[in-house]
């Protein structure tokens, strides 16, 4: 699996979601406000609106705070953001790829660059890791949803591009500017998705021992505790073994 698949299972296993769910809430509010902001406040009429709806069901986020998010952005309230991406470095090269929304790029740029040097990382220039990535559209289902060529069809007729299955689900990719029509096709086939956003997929990894993905956890969860980081992807790739070991530890 690609690195930024196994973070998700990581942040999963350990818990992590559970922890942060206030703040995870809080970042998909702002989402939600903002895309309702930039067009319709009727996810039906604006698909970013739609994917952020669905992301935030996804989350299990309430249906009073995602129909409060919307109300803000129709009562103009809310603060003028700005979606900046920072780009760097981790342990051993691996790529960071921090994707933020703010309403003081300054305060959000100093304290991106003061993250990644208290935690083993670099800053770089903006498409200094960019390149090691595309730009995707990921769908995800549960393995209960259905076998691997189940999937696969529905995904095929939907116009997908790839589909990769394991004991733990189906993520599916398409083309960012697809995603839209995609998962409304899977979800006439398949039912509800777990997950529906766009994300940077890594094209080449780096692989990653035990003390590594340490360092790069430290990273991560350094730069999801501010408030103006919406996600944050990394192209690491570690064996079995240091998974395993990282779990246990």
């Amino acid at each position: 699996m690609a690195g930024h698949s196994k973070w998700a299972n990581i942040q999963h296993r350990k818990g992590r979601q559970d922890k942060l769910r206030a703040k995870v809430f809080s970042k998909l509010s702002k989402e939600i406000t903002i895309a309702a902001k930039m067009g319709d406040p009727d996810p039906e009429k604006n698909p970013r609106l739609r994917l952020a709806v669905k992301e935030a069901k996804g989350q299990s986020m309430p249906k009073d705070n995602i129909e409060r998010a919307i109300k803000k952005a129709i009562g103009g309230e809310g603060e003028d953001y700005e979606e900046i991406r920072y780009e760097g470095y981790g342990p051993n090269g691996v790529a960071v790829i921090v994707e933020a929304m703010t309403d003081n790029r300054n305060r959000t740029a100093s304290t991106v660059r003061s993250t990644f040097t208290k935690n083993g990382g670099n800053l770089g220039e903006t498409g200094s890791v960019g390149f090691m990535f595309e730009r995707k559209g990921e769908i995800v289902y549960p393995a209960s949803v259905g076998d691997a060529d189940d999937v696969m069809m529905a995904a095929i007729e939907a116009g997908a591009e790839d589909v990769e299955s394991s004991e733990e689900g189906h993520t599916v990719y398409c083309a960012d500017t697809d995603l839209n029509e995609v998962s409304s096709a899977l979800e006439a086939a398949l039912g509800e998705s777990e997950s529906t956003k766009l994300i940077w997929k890594p094209t080449t990894t780096t692989e990653l021992d035990l003390d590594g993905m340490k360092t790069l956890m430290k990273l991560v969860d350094a730069l999801e505790e501010d408030d103006d980081v919406q996600r944050v992807t990394t192209n690491f790739e570690a064996s079995d073994e240091v998974m395993a070991q990282l779990e246990s530890a």
